[in-house]
This record gives C-alpha cells, sequence and structure tokens, in this order.
C-alpha cells in the first residue's frame, strides 16, 4: 500500500513537474521560430500563400473578470505583426490581404470541448484587394481542398467563437467583374468619437434603447470612389469601430452619404447581428432624376418619374425564411410637384421578389404621370438623363414597355391620389389604382379618375411575358358634366348635359404607338344639353375645331342637343359606325377613318339644314393630314341635299340601338335630348 502512494505521488509530481515545464516552455520559448512551420501549415490549409512576416509573440496572463478554475488559467494573448495572405494564381496582384498587426486572446478551456473562443481580435491597418472575375471566381472564396460527396461528408466537430472585431484605418478595393463594379474605401479614425444619437437623432436612439440595446459611438470615417453597376459613385460616411459577432445585441452603427450616378443614397442608423447580417434599421433619403433609374441599382421595378425625393425609415430583416425582408416605412417625399407617402415591403423571395404596399399623393400634378405611359417631353427626358427616341412627325409615344423588368419582379402596391392638379380645361380630381405585377403581366384594376363630377373607369392588363406585348383596356365614363368639363365656356353653365362613354380595345406591341397601331375594339359616346363655338375650341386648344366650328356656325354659340358616335376600330384602323351631331342649326354627320398605325386622318364632315334655316356652308368639310399637323379644308363637291333629314345621311340603325345603354337622364331627371335623335335614326 505505502508503495502504492509512493508511485502515485511519483507520478502527481512528475505531471506537475511536465506541466511546469510546458508552462516555462511556453513562457520563454521564442515563438518566431513557429512562424515558419506555421506559415507553412496555414497556406497548405488555405491554398496559396501565407506569411507572418514580422514579430511572432504569445504572452500568458489571467484573465480579468474570470470566476472559478477559468480565473486561475492563463490564457494565451498572441500578437502577431506584417501578416500577409496571398491572391490565388488567377488573381491580378500577390497580396489579397495585408495587416500591419494582429492581436487576440484564446480561452483555454472551450479547447476541452473542441470550441476555439476568441473574445476579440484587433486589425492594425488592413488592406483588401477584392476581385472577382466574370465566371464567378473571387478571391474571397478559399479553396479548401477537394469537398466529400454528400453522402459521407462529416461536419467539423470543431465551432470558432469570435466575439468582437476591432479595427483601426484601412484600404479596400473591389474589382467586381460580375457587377461591373469597381471601387477604392479608404478607412479614418475620427480622432474623436461622434455619439449615436447626435447621427441619427434624439428619437432614433430612444427607439433603440427601447429594445434593451445601445449602439456604440462612430469611430471612423470612410471615403470611396469608382463606380457601380457601370455607374460612377462616389460617397463618404462613418461607422463604429467594433463589430460585435457574439453579442447580435450589441448595433454596429452605419452612416453613409452615396451619389450613383444621378441618384444619392443618404442613411444613418445601425446593423444588428453584423456576423450575420441580421437585421437594418436606418433613416433612408433617396433622391434623384427618376425613380426607373433605381433598378440597375436595386432591382426593383419602379416607372420612369420626373425628379424625386423620399426620407422614411428603413426596416431590413435579412434572414427571414421567405427571403431577405426590406420595409420603408412611414416615408413622405416629391415626386415631381406632387408629394408621395406611404409603406413599401420588399421580399427577396424565390422566384421572383416582390413589391408591395400603399401609397397615396395628397397633391398629384397630372404632367408627373406623363412618363409612366412615354408622353413626357424631349426635354423632361433629357433632364433625366435619357435619349429621346420620339419622332418628331409622330404624336402617339413610341417609347417601348421595358418588359425584362416587369418580368424581373412581382408587385401588388395601391396607390390613391387624393387631389389631382391638371389645368381648368380638363377636370381630373382624383385618382385610384391597384397595380398589380405577376410574371410579367401588369393590370391595373381599377385606374379610376374623378372627371368633372363623374368617373372615368378603366381595366388595363398588359401582357409583358409574351412578345410583343398584348394589351387589353377597358373604360368607362360615367356622368361627365359638361360644365364641368369647361368651367371657363359660359353657355356651358347653364347646361346639364352630362358625357357618358364605353371603349374596348386590344391590341400587340411594346409601345402605346405600336400598341395601338394594330388594335381592335369600340369606343361609344354620348354627349347630350351641350353647346359649341369658336371660343369653346380656343379653350380646348383645338385649331382644327376652331376653324370647323367657325365654317358651320361662325361666332354665334350653337346649342348642341346630341352627340352620338359609335366607332369600330380593327387592325388599327378606327371607321366611324355612326357619328352625329344634333344643333339647333342642323344635323351633322361625320364619316371618315383615323388610321393609329400611320397616325392619319381622313374625315369628312357633311351638315343637314333644320328646316328653313340655310347655311351658307355649299360644300362638306374634312380633315385630313397627321395627328401631329391636321389639315382642314372644304371639299370640292358641292352638298348634294338640303334639309334631307337623318335618312338623307345615310345613318345606321343598328348602330344607334347599341348606344341606348349609354342614355342618362340630366340633372332633375329630365329626359335625355339624345332620345328623340336616337329613336328617329331607329325609326329610318
Amino acid at each position: 500500500m505505502r508503495q502504492v502512494r509512493k508511485l502515485l505521488g511519483a507520478l502527481l509530481a512528475i505531471f506537475l513537474l511536465l506541466v511546469a515545464a510546458l508552462m516555462l516552455f511556453l513562457v520563454l520559448f521564442d515563438w518566431n521560430r513557429a512562424r515558419p512551420l506555421i506559415n507553412e501549415q496555414v497556406s497548405a490549409a488555405l491554398n496559396r500563400p501565407f506569411a507572418i512576416e514580422g514579430d511572432l509573440r504569445v504572452v500568458w496572463q489571467r484573465e480579468v473578470g474570470q470566476q472559478g478554475l477559468s480565473a486561475w488559467v492563463p490564457w494565451p494573448h498572441f500578437a502577431a505583426e506584417q501578416l500577409r495572405l496571398g491572391n490565388p494564381d488567377w488573381a491580378q496582384g500577390d497580396t489579397f490581404v495585408s495587416l500591419d498587426s494582429v492581436r487576440f486572446r484564446l480561452s483555454p478551456l472551450p479547447l476541452l470541448w473542441k470550441t476555439v473562443s476568441i473574445p476579440s481580435i484587433e486589425l492594425g491597418a488592413p488592406v483588401a484587394d477584392l476581385q472577382r472575375l466574370a465566371d464567378g471566381r473571387a478571391n474571397w472564396v478559399f479553396d479548401l481542398g477537394k469537398e466529400q460527396p454528400d453522402d459521407t461528408a462529416q461536419p467539423s466537430p470543431w465551432t470558432l467563437d469570435i466575439g468582437t472585431i476591432g479595427f483601426d484605418k484601412g484600404q479596400v478595393k473591389l474589382d467586381d467583374k460580375v457587377s461591373n463594379t469597381r471601387l477604392e474605401t479608404a478607412i479614418q479614425p475620427l480622432g474623436e468619437p461622434i455619439p449615436f444619437a447626435d447621427i441619427v437623432g434624439k428619437s432614433a436612439a430612444e427607439r433603440l434603447a427601447q429594445s434593451n440595446a445601445s449602439a456604440q459611438d462612430y469611430a471612423f470615417a470612410w471615403q470611396t470612389k469608382g463606380s457601380f453597376r457601370g455607374q460612377s459613385l462616389t460617397g463618404n460616411g462613418k461607422v463604429g469601430g467594433l463589430l460585435a459577432l457574439h453579442d447580435a445585441s450589441q448595433p454596429f452603427p452605419l452612416q453613409a452619404d452615396l451619389r450613383i450616378g444621378a441618384t444619392r443614397i443618404v442613411l444613418a442608423g445601425s446593423l444588428t447581428d453584423p456576423q450575420n447580417l441580421g437585421a437594418l434599421d436606418l433613416r433612408l433619403r433617396l433622391s434623384g432624376a427618376s425613380l426607373g433609374q433605381l433598378y440597375p441599382l436595386t432591382g426593383v421595378t419602379l416607372p420612369d418619374t420626373p425628379p424625386y425625393s423620399t426620407d422614411g425609415r428603413l426596416q431590413a430583416d435579412l434572414h427571414d425564411a421567405d427571403g431577405a425582408i426590406f420595409r420603408y416605412l412611414g416615408f413622405n417625399g416629391q415626386i415631381g410637384d406632387s408629394d408621395i407617402h406611404g409603406d413599401l415591403t420588399f421580399v427577396a423571395r424565390e422566384p421572383r421578389p416582390k413589391l408591395s404596399g400603399r401609397l397615396t399623393s395628397n397633391q398629384l400634378l397630372f404632367s408627373d404621370l406623363a412618363p409612366l405611359i412615354g408622353a413626357d417631353s424631349s426635354e423632361d427626358k433629357r433632364e433625366r438623363g435619357e435619349r429621346d427616341v420620339q419622332p418628331a412627325n409622330k404624336a402617339l409615344p413610341v417609347s417601348e414597355f421595358r418588359t425584362d423588368r416587369w418580368r424581373a419582379m412581382d408587385a401588388d402596391v395601391r396607390f390613391v391620389g387624393k387631389r389631382i392638379v391638371h389645368s381648368e380645361q380638363l377636370p381630373i380630381t382624383d385618382l385610384d389604382t391597384h397595380v398589380v405585377l405577376n410574371d410579367g403581366m401588369l393590370s391595373l384594376e381599377p385606374l379610376r379618375f374623378g372627371m368633372a363630377g363623374g368617373v372615368l373607369d378603366s381595366q388595363i392588363r398588359l401582357n409583358g411575358a409574351t412578345t410583343p406585348l398584348q394589351g387589353q383596356m377597358r373604360l368607362r365614363a360615367r356622368d361627365l358634366k359638361l360644365k364641368q368639363l369647361f368651367p371657363t365656356f359660359a353657355p356651358m353653365q347653364t347646361s346639364f348635359g352630362e358625357l357618358n362613354g364605353d371603349a374596348r380595345i386590344s391590341g400587340r406591341g411594346n409601345s402605346v404607338a405600336a400598341l395601338l397601331g394594330g388594335a381592335d375594339g369600340e369606343l361609344k359616346m354620348l354627349i347630350n344639353d351641350g353647346a359649341v363655338s369658336r371660343g369653346l375650341m380656343e379653350i380646348a386648344g383645338l385649331n382644327v375645331g376652331n376653324y370647323l366650328v367657325g365654317r358651320l356656325f361662325g361666332d354665334e354659340d350653337v346649342k348642341i342637343h346630341c352627340a352620338a358616335a359609335d366607332l369600330g376600330i380593327t387592325q388599327g384602323l378606327m371607321s366611324t359606325r355612326l357619328f352625329v351631331i344634333d344643333t339647333d342649326n342642323a344635323v351633322i354627320k361625320v364619316d371618315g377613318s383615323a388610321n393609329f398605325a400611320s397616325e392619319r386622318l381622313d374625315f369628312t364632315i357633311t351638315p343637314s339644314t333644320k328646316g328653313f334655316r340655310i347655311f351658307s356652308l355649299r360644300s362638306p368639310l374634312y380633315v385630313r393630314g397627321t395627328f401631329k399637323e391636321p389639315s382642314p379644308g372644304v371639299q370640292a363637291t358641292p352638298l348634294a341635299l338640303r334639309g334631307a333629314g337623318l335618312v338623307a345621311l345615310g345613318v345606321a340603325v343598328a348602330p344607334a340601338a347599341g348606344l341606348l345603354a349609354l342614355m342618362a337622364p340630366s340633372a332633375g331627371d329630365e329626359p335625355s335630348q339624345c332620345e328623340p335623335l336616337l329613336q328617329k335614326i331607329q325609326g329610318g
């Protein structure tokens, strides 16, 4: 028994002696002797050159603040100078990352359960040269050897746990052929840290504090220049000095002011859980020449617009199961001279991302809607930096719809314009539309305008998944009050008349001009109890109408009892099936066509005198020429008949019957003045 005790005592003494010798060795060992071995092993593991070219030291000391056994076990503190990690052989240059120094400490006890625990790492003067080729090879992706087949792959039993990463001044270069991006960024200490609240504002800092998180101060300034996705980029900003990878509740402060092409992005806020890019909470301000120019920067399909600016709160959940979610909340802004407010959500889901939300404008200028259909002026296009493709002799917009962008994402957005400002000549009061984009199919159902005391209700479907695009439109105008349509025309102010109409159009083409150039459909319209004069034509800006009215009625105001039109559209040619105007003096018939493909007009206006009222006009009128430059005149052939009534005008019975559905009583339940005309036409 005594011998066993002696043996155990001897073994314990030897063990303690070995531990002491090992500790003494570790303390006194010159670690620079191990640099060649370390360099060789790391180079082999990473499959690229690695070297510690400066001093390598290890200092053992007890860790302050530890309890229990950890308080007694000394921790190794590593310090290395002049480190360099090389590039793969296909990259330009020899160095991927270089560091003036690296310092970190290692907790020894977690090694027993195969965890490499490093509470903090300090990087001195990091310099990184990031490269990615067009084939996708990137020098920040390491070739760690041939992977095993999936059925035999085994996860590593070791876990790496890093708490924080600190850094000082540094430089980062990026050359990414995939995204056509080249950047050079320099980071410098601020000298005097700036409190988080001084940048983001007191309310944002308090909101962060309510979530039991406190952001660190801004410690570094950065500047960058180069190009992003082919557009010039300059920017500057501020960041914190400590990336808290282990503690996801400690936000990392961000601030940036970027100019990319004609777009400016200003943001300030925090990044939570930097290790996993967990969540963003930023105040975001955007401004630029057109919302459409955000597509190459963000991948979000937005329409072309006049210059814009917005200011709101951006929240991002980057690890949602359905894909990263970005919410732009409570933003306010301007698009042209129109205000815009709302909330938008963008989900980076598969197979296509989706944009949804609700937008409101309290005062919307109608001119700010023109770029959506390519109907804005050449000057407006040049201000947005776009090339004007509209021919000088064409009236219909030829700018092509960007259907490739429609297939890049889905959308479900409601837009309400509470008050529309246009002009007294076209009193549109409000707008309500629901925009849905699904796999290239764009629909606006409804697209509803309040106009002149009535409603202009339409449904538009554009299928951008086909080539060329297929389009369908249905339009319904009801109860448009004539005195509100022409508020500055005095004779109309005593009118109780209304305009009602229906339209149905379908076609194929990648622009408004192409769609209408091959369209099929019909247009029906009734106007009752109106008035017309050359003065009204001048108010409406219709020079051709001014000429025609002057020829027909002189300078007098003429009461219109009813105007009825039924027009058919076949392969872009709109022809009159029925077009008559019943006035005090005459019944006027319009025959002819408008060709949307060639944009040419060919109409003949033939009056038939009522009773004993005699026109001085002895020949029919015509309107020819183009949409852009119509040319009115007098036919060489004299009028064949006078006072022959509707039968002599050759009015068809069937179109008249088709217009009866548009007939509505005037104000005060007075019968429509179109009813006698249509009944007389039907009676032959």
